[in-house]
């Protein structure tokens, strides 16, 4: 009820009105049944506008820290989570990472639909980055549509280090549905997870016209920001 309340009696109107996002494909998310989105990602505030541009209710693997803050902002943001339909995950891998995998499994066996971003964090510069195969194997063992989508001119929006969003141009680009059945059974092939990985990151970099980085994000990050 939360959901959609914030969805199309809050932030929906209000995000409509003040950014105006431009929204292309809409028609390639089906109407019920489960399915898999897949989006680059730019700023926090992804999490937001793809949601408002799907018809549908969708939910994201959110990083646990979110859920565990301490004081009153760290209690506003584990409600605004919990209440949004985000699942916390630890990102420790091993049994974390199987949990995680359970977790968005289960979301799907429900029929809903999931947001997943293949990136694992935050773009540290615009670009987009090598994909993590923890995607893939979810893909292969989900049997579900995977949707790509892009965000585009959402780090203008709100970047990395800020507070408040400013007001920009945002379009969210949503492509056909990707098949991987011809992969089906080969989940522990890592050299098939790769390609599947990389497959979805070349469909996204179609969609967003990013330049493409061969590294992981992550690593960009500890690079320019050791702490």
């Amino acid at each position: 009820m939360f959901y959609w309340w914030l969805k199309n009696g809050l932030l929906g109107p209000l995000f409509s009105t003040v950014f105006r996002p431009h929204i292309e494909g809409v028609d390639n998310i089906p109407r019920e049944g489960p399915a898999i989105i897949v989006c680059n990602h730019l700023s926090f505030v992804d999490s937001v506008f793809l949601p408002l541009a799907v018809p549908r209710r969708m939910s994201y693997l959110a990083k646990s820290d979110y859920f565990t803050g301490k004081g009153v902002r760290g209690a506003i943001v584990k409600w605004f989570f919990t209440a949004s339909g985000q699942l916390p995950i630890d990102r420790a891998g091993g049994k974390a990472s199987e949990a995680s995998l359970n977790t968005g499994l289960q979301v799907l066996a429900e029929g809903r639909i999931l947001g997943l971003y293949p990136e694992g964090t935050r773009s540290p510069d615009g670009r987009l980055y090598r994909g993590r195969t923890g995607v893939a194997r979810m893909v292969l063992e989900a049997h579900v549509p995977v949707i790509p989508v892009a965000v585009i001119g959402t780090d203008k929006v709100m970047p990395l280090g800020e507070r408040l969003p400013r007001v920009k141009k945002v379009t969210v680009r949503m492509g056909e549905p990707l098949d991987f059945s011809r992969f089906e059974g080969m989940e522990g092939d890592r050299f098939v997870l790769r390609s599947i990985t990389d497959e979805i990151m070349y469909r996204i970099n179609q969609l967003s016209g990013q330049e493409y980085i061969d590294v992981y994000a992550t690593t960009v990050r500890h690079q320019t920001d050791p702490r």
